[in-house]
């Protein structure tokens, strides 16, 4: 058991006295902080937590532990500042596991141009565990999707990409220009991890049933195999890899939005690099991946509609 992440966990629970709001701080659901609270009591035989229907409140063990939590967490984060200041000046980073690689390496690639002496350490992770990490000081910024809740931080612009769905080359819709949500009807479903993309997850689902697709299963999980094989379809953007297929969704429903995200409250010389993450993220998910203002987008999903001119 990481001990500092749960010791972590419990102080934003001890500080709201509610898991709800303290999920939501910490940018994930409330069922896993529940189990790692409870595997916290286990790990110490004490009960941290008188849970009620009505109220959540510190135990006389809770009270007790709370100071001692709020000091090894500060002296955790202490020592990880410490050493990103022996090894010189490093911007730590999240991004999606499923980001393109060439999006990835062209974000190094212009960060490092405007800062060559700063070094870039990017991480691989889902928004919610980017929405803990940038809580927890364990990155600066990420790169995360919308929506998320995360009531302690900034966002920067939004961008949108219309998304297609992904065949394997084999199905019957590889031969229509446009296909339809409804169209998809009797195939199972690929998307991001509800634990690590919430709100994406739901939007996603939410907006099937909407226009007439209801997955017959959904599978969670970064990888293609799964629309490779024929198993499942999944949502992206434009992609050319063997034995797949893009079509473009009638009428744009599935979108993809994304912002970088940090602190609110950033120490120099961290919070102008991270404005120029950001002005670089922008400029480089424009020319690389191929998106937009969300503004843009939502203006031309109008636009398409049935009986609307163009």
């Amino acid at each position: 058991m990481d001990l500092v992440r749960h010791l972590r966990y419990f102080t934003v629970v001890a500080e709201e006295l509610h898991f709800g709001n303290a999920a939501i701080r910490l940018g994930m659901a409330q069922p896993p902080l529940s189990q790692r609270i409870k595997r916290l009591e286990e790990e110490l035989g004490v009960r941290l937590f008188d849970r009620s229907a009505r109220q959540v409140r510190l135990t006389e063990a809770g009270r007790l532990l709370l100071g001692e939590a709020r000091e090894i967490v500060a002296r955790v984060d202490r020592l990880h500042e410490l050493a990103r200041q022996g090894e010189g000046t490093v911007l730590k980073v999240g991004l999606p596991p499923d980001l393109a690689a060439a999006a990835i390496a062209a974000l190094v690639a212009g960060f490092r141009e405007t800062n060559p002496a700063v070094r870039l350490a990017p991480a691989e992770i889902w928004t919610a565990d980017q929405v803990t990490a940038l809580a927890e000081g364990t990155i600066d910024v990420g790169l995360v999707r919308h929506p998320v809740a995360a009531p302690g931080l900034r966002f920067g612009q939004v961008l949108a990409q219309p998304q297609g769905v992904l065949l394997a080359e084999g199905d019957p819709l590889t031969g229509v220009g446009e296909v339809h949500l409804a169209d998809l009807a009797g195939r199972e479903l690929l998307v991001p991890p509800q634990e690590g993309e919430p709100g994406l997850y739901a939007e996603l689902l939410s907006e099937c049933r909407r226009h007439g697709y209801v997955p017959v299963q959904v599978h969670e999980g970064a990888g293609l195999g799964l629309v490779l094989a024929g198993a499942a379809v999944a949502f992206g953007p434009k992609v050319e890899l063997p034995g797949l297929a893009w079509r473009p969704l009638l009428g744009s429903p599935i979108t993809c939005r994304v912002s970088t995200a940090w602190r609110q409250a950033v120490a120099a010389p961290i919070d102008e690099l991270v404005d120029d993450f950001s002005a670089v993220a922008v400029r480089t998910l424009k020319e690389s991946a191929g998106m937009t203002d969300e503004g843009a987008v939502s203006v031309r999903r109008i636009s398409r509609r049935p009986g609307m001119l163009a």
